[in-house]
């Protein structure tokens, strides 16, 4: 503690030591850029050992984080895309979409109780179709969704991600999903 600010009362005297450290804190951080430590790994080290929470899908479909229940909202299209990926642990890559139509237009019925029409066949036909931008703009909302929800330290464990190319998958720990 400084010696400076012993007549400050113990908060004030607090504060001032927390603007010391965090200045400390700065310069450290500035060290590791400089000697070519990415952004990504010295974010990794400040958001160390955040806990990941539980992913609950209700009977009707909703989606909860943690013992809380905070639901995940969705529209129904992005959530039957989720719930898609989410059932398919190895990951689907988005050029093999079309093989998964019927697959989600099942989960999205479920999801949509009041029926497909031409127009929700059409958005099916339309996210499973490689040669469209759909399934990036579901991935894009599933994202935000988890990301505005949770740490970003650990939202990516939540959405749909993978290489150019690769299977997209969920990488969350199907150990922390409950299916109620």
């Amino acid at each position: 503690m400084d010696k400076r600010h012993n007549d400050l009362p113990p908060k004030e005297q607090e504060q001032i030591n927390c603007s010391v450290l965090f200045d400390e804190v700065k310069v450290r951080l500035q060290i590791l850029r400089d000697n070519g430590i990415s952004e990504s790994k010295i974010a990794s080290l400040l958001c160390e050992n955040k806990p990941l929470v539980h992913l609950i899908i209700s009977k009707d479909n909703n989606i909860y984080l943690g013992e809380e229940r905070k639901e995940v909202h969705m529209e129904p299209l992005v959530k039957a895309v989720y719930l898609l990926f989410l059932q398919h642990p190895e990951g689907i890559i988005f050029k093999d979409l079309p093989d998964y139509r019927q697959e989600l237009a099942s989960i999205y019925n479920k999801v949509r109780p009041w029926g497909l029409t031409d127009r929700a066949l059409q958005s099916i036909e339309d996210v499973t179709n490689p040669l469209l931008n759909s399934i990036n703009e579901k991935c894009a909302r599933i994202r935000k969704a988890f990301v505005t929800m949770l740490d970003s330290s650990v939202a990516g464990q939540y959405y749909i991600k993978g290489a150019r190319g690769e299977a997209k998958k969920i990488s969350l720990l199907r150990n922390l999903v409950i299916w109620e």
